[in-house]
């Protein structure tokens, strides 16, 4: 894989702002309504909406975006992606549909929760049973 540094930097830039912005948004969020979940959950939404904005302005009705500019990288893959990655399946899924796959839009949705959850509660048994949470 020959990635430039300039990919790199714009990727790593990118995704560190936007994990100090999922952190500030979702601690303050948390706060005012009294649950993590509540962050979380406003952080995915804003998630979504920042990088359907993105898309919608990067992306010309019928065209494939360019993936490989650096203003894409760094605000698509680096702050999206760093901030949310329920961000960057609710592209692809969108993605999918527009292209007229939505079989496996569909499948992308339900493979992703059930293989994802899973996936969660499986770890989170693997070490619980071995007395490693308190």
């Amino acid at each position: 894989m020959n990635t430039s540094f300039l990919t790199l930097l714009s990727v790593g830039l990118g995704g560190g702002l936007g994990a100090v912005l999922r952190h500030f948004v979702s601690s303050a969020i948390a706060r005012q309504l009294g649950h993590g979940v509540f962050g979380t959950l406003a952080v995915n939404v804003t998630g979504c909406l920042l990088i359907g904005l993105l898309a919608g302005f990067f992306i010309a009705p019928g065209e494939v975006p360019a993936v490989s500019t650096p203003l894409w990288l760094l605000l698509v893959v680096g702050v999206c992606g760093g901030y949310t990655t329920v961000s960057s399946f609710s592209l692809q899924t969108l993605t999918l549909l527009r292209e007229g796959h939505g079989g496996p839009a569909l499948i992308n949705i339900g493979a992703s929760l059930l293989l994802c959850f899973s996936a969660t509660a499986i770890g989170f048994v693997l070490i619980y049973s071995r007395g490693a949470m308190p």
